[in-house]
């Protein structure tokens, strides 16, 4: 189950759409879908989160805790809703688009996907792109 937090006044119009895509997103990477908590925050919630957790004094757009039990995603994963407005800036992307990459980047590194290496870091963001395209299919 997929659920959707607020700790900020930020709301997705479109949960379903979301959360059928992350569903399918599981699916397509040979996992079973468990207990999935996103929770969407502003950068000093997150900000927090990551001094008192994993005592970086940095600001980030995502921080997922991962619960997974064997081949089941289980996790919460919170995001800065600032960040991702500031990284779409950055990257001149849409915010939707932004959101969504930083949606499916948590449920990535969930199913086995790292990002510290240069090869890695390429291998996800190819991962990110082709889950990103089956969203656009599926709408």
């Amino acid at each position: 189950m997929i659920n959707f937090n607020y700790e900020t006044e930020f709301l997705l119009d479109n949960e379903e759409a979301i959360a059928n895509w992350i569903s399918s997103v599981i699916t397509s990477e040979s996992k079973k879908e468990g207990e999935i908590n996103y929770i969407f925050c502003d950068d000093d919630y997150l900000h927090n989160i990551n001094v008192e957790h994993l005592g970086h004094d940095t600001l980030t757009d995502i921080i997922s805790f991962d619960y997974c039990i064997g081949n089941e995603i289980h996790g919460d994963v919170f995001v800065s809703v600032e960040r991702v407005k500031d990284n779409a800036l950055d990257f001149n992307v849409s915010f939707d688009n932004e959101l969504k990459r930083v949606l499916v980047h948590g449920i990535l590194h969930y199913c086995g996907y790292t990002d510290k290496a240069e090869k890695d870091k390429v291998l996800m963001r190819n991962k990110e792109d082709e889950k990103l395209a089956m969203f656009h299919v599926e709408q």
